[in-house]
């Protein structure tokens, strides 16, 4: 490791050394809203075996038979529902965050940005940090809850980059910040600003966090906890103000697939299910989100709104994600400088 600056003989070829790096990475999207590219990214992320915890042998057969030739034509028209001008929303917000980032950071520090699934890869990107001379890394899933089919298997990856390296950075990681308190802090402000913006007060702040396979808690995953630990200290901060002391909060989870038994209850069926007994204003915000992406934009604010609106809902609201704003970055730094100790 080099912790001072390099006296080169004359003759030894360039080099670069003793730089520190930090790659946010987040999940990952099409490279494009369109059939083929959904494709190639459902194929990649399905694949995973963090991420769909079946035998290969009974599960491919199902991707690749029906599942890639169903899904991707669907989800293609939820992405053209949400791409922006820069492309996939959440790629887009990643790469804000990143040069956010490095300008608070300033030159000490290398920040860089990739995807677990599709482009920029973690591959490319971690290669291109060490090409640069960048030998130690901090690699920051931005994932506040823990999971094996998000945190895990991003490390997973890093991992296999590794282990292809004869020259491996050292490398620390970015731990779960499900009850950090920088983040509990930027929830709670980000949270009761939006609501403060308000055209309407709502009776209930529905918090939808992703979900998961209900087997994925019977065999340890911690995730669940996580949510509902988030949720809890969120829930104590809001009810600790005097404007929103009273607001009910729920906590759902969102994204069901396949036929599993998931996490309960499930963020389609409790926004109907308010609207039906009388809910007539809500607000739904996704902690678990470090940026709005599809599960966000279309998921809940337009299929979510809708689902309330028909209910017999009449007011509704999806908070926007912390995202690269003045409150997500602070806390973003806050936690790279953190695990940063030592190196900078």
């Amino acid at each position: 490791m080099t912790w001072q600056a390099q006296s080169l003989p004359a003759d030894h070829p360039p080099m670069n050394s003793g730089k520190v790096g930090v790659l946010l990475v987040n999940l990952g999207t099409p490279a494009a809203p369109d059939t083929g590219s959904v494709r190639t990214y459902l194929a990649e992320f399905l694949s995973d075996k963090r991420v769909v915890e079946i035998p290969s042998l009974i599960w491919q057969p199902i991707l690749r038979g029906i599942i890639l030739n169903t899904r991707p034509k669907k989800s293609a028209a939820a992405y053209k529902k949400v791409w922006g001008e820069a492309g996939s929303p959440l790629a887009a917000i990643t790469e804000r965050q990143a040069k956010a980032l490095q300008v608070r950071l300033g030159d000490a520090v290398q920040v860089d940005w990739a995807m677990r699934y599709g482009k920029p890869s973690i591959a490319e990107r971690m290669q291109a940090m060490m090409d640069a001379g960048c030998e130690r890394i901090l690699f920051a899933p931005l994932y506040p809850q823990y999971s094996g089919a998000t945190t895990a298997t991003a490390v997973d990856k890093v991992a296999d980059v590794l282990r292809a390296m004869r020259w491996q950075a050292s490398l620390r990681t970015l731990p779960p910040y499900h009850d950090h308190p920088s983040y509990i802090d930027a929830l709670a402000a980000d949270t009761m600003r939006q609501l403060d913006a308000l055209d309407f007060v709502p009776e209930v702040l529905l918090l939808s966090f992703h979900g998961m396979p209900l087997r994925t808690l019977e065999l340890g995953d911690p995730y669940h906890c996580h949510c509902h630990k988030t949720a809890r200290l969120l829930g104590e901060r809001l009810h600790a103000s005097d404007k929103w002391r009273d607001l009910r909060l729920v906590t759902s989870f969102q994204s069901r697939f396949g036929r599993a038994k998931w996490l309960e209850p499930a963020t389609d069926e409790t926004i109907e299910a308010e609207a039906h007994a009388g809910t007539k204003r809500m607000a739904v915000a996704m902690p678990g989100f470090s940026a709005d992406c599809l599960e966000t934009l279309e998921e809940i604010a337009m299929e979510g709104r809708g689902t309330f609106l028909a209910a017999g809902g009449e007011h509704y609201a999806a908070l926007a994600c912390l995202n690269d704003g003045a409150t997500g970055m602070d806390m973003i730094e806050a936690l790279v400088r953190q695990e940063l100790a030592g190196w900078v």
